[in-house]
């Protein structure tokens, strides 16, 4: 037994498009957490093998923790809401961004660097000057990676009252056999999907005008 969509999303469109630019702030918000840090970490790891080793295990580990876990883990420390939401979901975005760094400054020809150095580039000016534009495409793809994990993730942060489209799909679940029950889990699952394939074709975009003209493919 279910209620039509069309009357559904009628009365329900503006409390939608609210949900839905929450679900985006949220994402956006814990995704620039997420790339500082992964970058910043991958800068510092990506040429010393323990530590590079220590921190790709790590995020590795840490991503096999169940989201509801964390989140039930989170809340009696950070209460609910914004603030347990944003923290797991820096904490699964971390893998991909820190991993694609390593991976890309290690990518980087190694005579290109010594050139660079043997001109009388300082190591930060080659870094900056040289190893991160030619990085620069395999760590757009992790953030682009760690960008569907996060609006994936952020809808079951509906459990600790978290913000964005999970609302609809726990309120769906929860009332299964009541005449919206469907319409409601149906509606929040789309808008998901839909905001993460958006989001994938921006990062494509991204990727292709943030890339120098000779690298791209």
């Amino acid at each position: 037994m279910f209620g039509s969509l069309d009357v559904f999303l009628a009365r329900r469109w503006e409390d939608l498009v609210m949900l839905t630019l929450q679900h985006l702030a949220v994402v956006a918000l814990s995704l620039a957490i997420a790339t500082v840090l992964g970058v910043l970490i991958g800068l510092l790891v990506w040429d010393r093998n323990v530590p590079r080793t220590a921190a790709l295990t790590a995020a590795g580990i840490a991503i096999t923790i169940p989201s509801l876990a964390l989140l039930a883990l989170l809340s009696p420390v950070l209460g609910l809401g914004w603030a347990p939401t944003v923290v797991s979901l820096v904490f699964y975005s971390l893998l991909p961004i820190v991993r694609n760094t390593v991976v890309g400054l290690r990518e980087v020809p190694a005579h290109l660097i010594e050139s660079a150095r043997g001109m009388g580039m300082t190591p930060a000016k080659t870094l900056l000057s040289i190893q991160l534009p030619l990085a620069w495409p395999v760590i757009v793809t992790g953030i682009r990676v760690a960008a569907q994990l996060t609006v994936g993730i952020a809808a079951i942060a509906a459990y600790v009252a978290g913000p964005g489209l999970g609302l609809y799909i726990f309120k769906g679940l929860s009332s299964l056999g009541s005449v919206n029950a469907l319409n409601f889990t149906l509606t929040g699952t789309i808008c998901v999907v839909l905001l993460a394939l958006l989001l994938d074709g921006a990062f494509v975009l991204i990727a292709r005008y943030s890339t120098s003209r000779g690298l791209r493919v």
